[in-house]
């Protein structure tokens, strides 16, 4: 119907359609009263005009106090008969409203049934109250009890399809809110992994270039030959950073997925290339491993060459040492990886050049390189730690799981069981 709600102004709208129904039913309540029992019609009499002003008078306050509009309504109708007036569904057409409305906005179904029953109880009981009873009475009788009967069940299921609507509407709108959430957390999954993958691909590349550089500045006087060799692998290792930031952003324009990556992601078995390249920039690292090594999954192998290699770009750009540790201990269910050096934490290389440029970067803000690691190893369900070592220097740790180990002995004699079974069936199976 209109709003229900309190004493707020109402829509021009609500006012006009409160007028119209407040006017059809005055005049529906009107024609009610002036019907006779043989159904002729007289001219209306002053109780038909109280009744139809009373009851009509209510309904515009049905939607703020609608059990006391039902309750007045429904007086006015079990009135009717002692008022010498017929009571038909026309004349109690005001209390038939009332139960539709008080329906539709009852808090509880219990109550708005009850309420609803006692109407049409009440309307019905007035018929053989007041004068002779007969058959006839009695059909009219069950006409006016049944009017507010279905007036409650259709406030009741206008309700019902109200409660299911803003349900659905509610539903709909969180699943909106879900779907923009989730998409904000994707988009911010996705820059972080892409500003994790830019730094691990150029980072090093760029600090190798770096090194590289400042050796050939610093030799360039003396030893021109060294020099040439320097200015070669620098030439190199930039080249092969375009490479990659070129195959790297490719991947980012392409639309869709593609098919298959460009190259196999590296992993532990191209970690000697790599600790070659850093040696080539002034860098001598020193390998070292305990256990058996086992194969990798695809994501745990990636982080660790990442990690070993940010660790030792992280060695060569701030640590004061031209040497560096790699340790590897592979476990039952674990591989734990360090890298440490001996550096003091400033650059203090006698490759390093002086001046302006060296205090820029020594000033120069950290980067994201120990977060992308922590990352990294959060990821594949693994755990990395980094600080100052006691005794001077910088260690990075990382335990990362690995996949059950394989049992030879058990599979062999699962092998050898599932032969002697064939054996067997084949010879029970040749057997006359």
């Amino acid at each position: 119907m209109t709003n229900t709600g309190g004493g707020g102004p109402r829509p021009r709208t609500s006012w006009w359609r409160e007028g119209a129904i407040t006017t059809l039913a005055f005049a529906l309540c009107l024609l009610g009263g002036v019907l006779q029992v043989d159904d002729t019609l007289s001219p209306p009499s002053v109780s038909a005009y109280v009744v139809a002003v009373v009851s009509c008078a209510v309904l515009p306050v049905r939607h703020r106090a609608p059990l006391a509009a039902l309750a007045a309504t429904t007086a006015v109708g079990v009135l009717v008969p002692p008022l010498g007036l017929l009571l038909t569904p026309l004349i109690v057409t005001p209390a038939v409203i009332t139960t539709y409305s008080y329906s539709l906005a009852a808090r509880t179904e219990r109550r708005a049934a009850s309420a609803v029953v006692l109407t049409s109880a009440a309307l019905a009981a007035a018929i053989p109250a007041f004068g002779d009873f007969s058959w006839k009475d009695a059909s009219r009788m069950g006409v006016v009890a049944a009017f507010p009967l279905v007036a409650g069940v259709l406030g009741h299921s206008v309700r019902n399809r109200r409660a299911y609507l803003e349900a659905v509407e509610e539903r709909a709108r969180r699943a909106e809110q879900n779907r923009e959430s989730e998409a904000r957390r994707r988009v911010a999954e996705e820059r972080v992994r892409i500003a994790r993958e830019l730094h691990d691909l150029v980072a090093h590349q760029i600090t190798l270039a770096n090194a590289q550089a400042t050796v050939a500045a610093h030799l360039f006087d003396t030893r021109p030959e060294q020099t040439r060799t320097s200015l070669k692998e620098l030439v190199e290792t930039t080249s092969h950073a375009l490479d990659e930031l070129r195959a790297t952003v490719g991947l980012l324009r392409q639309s869709g997925d593609t098919a298959a990556p460009a190259e196999p992601a590296p992993g532990l078995s191209r970690l000697p290339t790599l600790l070659e390249s850093f040696r080539r920039a002034g860098l001598e690292v020193s390998v070292h491993q305990e256990g058996t090594v086992r194969p990798l999954p695809p994501g745990v192998d990636l982080t660790a060459y990442r990690i070993v290699q940010e660790a030792l770009t992280n060695v060569t750009k701030h640590a004061g040492t031209g040497s560096a540790r790699v340790r590897l201990v592979w476990t039952g269910d674990r591989v734990t990886i360090t890298v440490a050096d001996d550096g003091g934490g400033t650059r203090t290389a006698p490759t390093a050049s002086t001046g302006p440029t060296a205090s820029a970067a020594a000033d120069r803000s950290p980067g994201y390189g120990l977060i992308g690691m922590r990352e990294r190893a959060t990821a594949v369900g693994g755990h990395l730690s980094a600080g100052r070592r006691p005794e001077g220097g910088f260690l990075v740790s990382a335990q990362l799981p690995l996949p059950p180990a394989q049992d030879p002995t058990r599979d062999r004699d699962r092998a050898t069981t599932t032969e002697e079974g064939q054996m067997t069936d084949g010879e029970a199976g040749g057997a006359p």
